[in-house]
């Protein structure tokens, strides 16, 4: 008899539970849900002495809130995999042929400059001249919350239509991080900065041995992540180009190149720590109590909202339009013009990097920043509900069977399960 293979461990069934589309978006959900229910509750003192708490050592300028913990520190987590996923995708994924990924990657831009426009348009014609430097809000994708929603309601769609969300949102991540490391950095010590970027170096060395020990790469890291939160730079940039340097091709004979063992190990602890916490902090924006009225009617919000649902959409359907319309360019196999109308809603999940560069664009505890993270939660909201729509009745239409119309008959026609994972 052929022995059976041993079930899978409970800490794997986790994993892999962790790592699947939809349960990232869930996550993020709750624990918004969770700190915008508990900071406009009567506990709601309890929840922003929580939040204010401040740890850290005091020599090294980390004595920070926890809320600030969760958007400098666990978000470099989530923003190395992101570095990670970057890196593959340029060196052995969907970005390595700049001909299949030229159009998602023109609607990226689209995507970020006309919500920037439509943002600035508002707040300017309502007369509040102060808040044109919250631009960046509206400009940035949710990757986990977006693939999270396509996966749950664009089941039967083609895998090719999660693909090219994929393309779109990672393109829009380097993007956003540009922005972050660019325009929101007030002063730099370039002494600091010199120090993080030898530990990135030295990381970098480190990544590439045969076999790479943890016990060196953790505390090589922590240093590149100090360093740089010093410098004045944002320090998730930190995670970034940690992720950059490891090698995305096979290298000693491994089965799998590194960025993706790097995923498969560090994606649950962003996906279902990381990201949540700094969820459940960010989306804690109390209103009872504060003069509801005044927060949601200032021109911050309306801009953010009417840019994240309005904006992204215009952006990715009309850019992807006049591309294939005037240039020789397609859209890749098996997408067509009406999957532009969801993709471009769901690029307007805004959420974890929408709500970081509010934390950055208006001083904390200010009006405006409530206005802006509450903004940021209704647009997305209005955004998800719309996509999730329109996924659901795009899925019940007969599609052709050359849908980009580049005369040669789709062959990416797989259905979206909504199993897919992180890792894919």
């Amino acid at each position: 008899m052929t022995a059976q293979p041993a079930p899978p461990s409970a800490g794997t069934r986790l994993r892999e539970w962790v790592l699947r589309d939809t349960t990232g978006g869930l996550l993020l959900i709750v624990a918004a849900v969770l700190g915008l229910a508990w900071a406009n509750s009567p506990w709601r003192e309890v929840y922003q002495g929580l939040s204010s708490t401040v740890v850290g050592p005091a020599a090294l300028h980390l004595d920070l809130s926890l809320a600030k913990w969760a958007a400098d520190g666990l978000l470099a987590i989530f923003f190395f995999t992101v570095g990670l996923e970057l890196k593959h995708e340029f060196v052995a994924g969907s970005l390595r042929s700049l001909r299949l990924a030229a159009v998602p990657m023109i609607a990226a831009v689209g995507g970020m400059v006309v919500p920037a426009a439509v943002f600035v348009s508002i707040v300017l014609a309502m007369g509040d001249r102060g808040a044109v430097g919250g631009w960046a809000i509206p400009t940035a994708t949710d990757i986990a919350f977006a693939v999270a929603v396509l996966a749950i309601f664009g089941r039967g769609l083609p895998k090719a239509l999660r693909l090219f969300l994929l393309t779109l949102a990672v393109v829009d991540d380097l993007l956003a991080i540009t922005v972050i490391a660019v325009f929101y950095t007030e002063s730099i010590d370039v002494l600091w900065l010199a120090v993080s970027l030898a530990a990135v170096a030295a990381f970098g060395v480190a990544v590439r041995t045969k076999p790479a020990p943890w016990w060196a790469l953790i505390p090589i890291a922590l240093v590149a992540w100090t360093a740089m939160h010093a410098s004045g730079v944002h320090a998730t940039v930190a995670g970034v180009l940690m992720g950059f340097t490891v090698p995305a091709l096979v290298v000693f004979g491994e089965r799998h190149p590194r960025t993706e063992h790097y995923v498969e190990k560090v994606a649950p602890w962003s996906n279902g720590i990381a990201l949540p916490i700094f969820a459940f902090f960010s989306a804690g924006v109390t209103v009872v109590g504060a003069d509801a009225g005044a927060i949601l009617g200032q021109p911050v919000v309306v801009a953010i909202v009417c840019a994240l649902v309005l904006g992204k959409l215009i952006g990715v359907m009309g850019t992807t339009a006049l591309v294939t319309k005037l240039t020789p360019l397609r859209l890749p196999d098996a997408i067509g013009v009406r999957d532009l109308l969801p993709v471009g809603l769901l690029t307007g999940i805004g959420f974890t990097v929408s709500l970081l560069i509010a934390d950055l664009s208006f001083a904390t505890g200010s009006a405006e920043s409530a206005g802006a993270r509450l903004a940021v939660l209704i647009g997305t909201a209005i955004a998800a509900t719309l996509a999730a729509v329109a996924l659901r009745l795009s899925a019940r239409r007969q599609r052709t069977t050359d849908e980009n119309e580049d005369g040669i008959p789709d062959v990416n026609t797989a259905p979206i399960t909504g199993d897919e994972q992180a890792t894919d």
